[in-house]
């Protein structure tokens, strides 16, 4: 392996293990990270922590302050309406297609072992876990939909969604269970062809995990 490699492989290293520590709420909004820190975490120089951390701001993730480190962006007021908004709209489309063309039954397999690995992970307390599930569940609507195009653009909401999930969860630790058994009534609306239940019942689901996240115009 040559040192560019070496390098390369480095910097990878650092931005999983920061974007991870980030999206499962470990490293919280507002925490202060140093260069020095992460390097002394992972065993590397600070040459591809910096790289790791260019990437993390570029995604808006870090905000980086020369001479101190980089601090964990808080989810920006508004984005999480924006999200949910989408997510509503994307998922309504995918289920009234399926009721249109079925799900197919390697499909509704699919999800339903999205939902049974849910209940395992709610039993065993595994927050994280749980939340990349249910990313995996909800954007698993979608893309058994057949709808490339939708799956695509849904695929690029998954850290702001799993980030939102682990927000909202980890004060309420005894919704997983709950939200297994919300998915299940998902499921049965979207292989049943009922896309208007589907919709309504996403939108209360939502809602009960979520709120409604206000955007900055509505705090007048």
């Amino acid at each position: 392996m040559t040192k560019k490699a070496g390098r390369a492989s480095a910097a990878q290293t650092v931005y999983d293990m920061t974007k991870e520590l980030i999206l499962s709420g470990e490293l919280s909004a507002g925490t202060l990270i140093s260069e020095g820190e992460i390097a002394q975490r992972v065993q590397v120089s600070r040459t591809p922590v910096r790289e790791a951390f260019l990437r993390l701001e570029a995604e808006e993730l870090l905000a980086l302050h020369p001479k101190r480190g980089a601090v964990v962006v808080p989810v920006p007021a508004g984005e999480a309406a924006d999200v949910l908004e989408l997510r509503q709209a994307l998922e309504q489309s995918a289920a009234e297609r399926i009721a249109q063309d079925g799900l197919a039954a390697d499909d509704e397999a699919r999800l339903r072992e999205l939902v049974a690995r849910q209940r395992e992970l709610a039993e065993a307390g595994d927050l994280n876990g749980f939340a990349a599930a249910d990313e995996a569940f909800h954007r698993g609507i979608v893309e058994v939909s057949g709808n490339r195009l939708a799956s695509r653009f849904y695929a690029t909401l998954g850290d702001r969604q799993r980030r939102m999930s682990m927000s909202a969860l980890r004060p309420r630790p005894q919704r997983l269970h709950v939200l297994a058994d919300e998915h299940e009534t998902l499921l049965t609306h979207l292989t049943a062809g009922e896309a208007a239940a589907f919709g309504h019942a996403l939108r209360a689901h939502l809602a009960a995990t979520h709120g409604s996240p206000e955007r900055p115009a509505d705090k007048r």
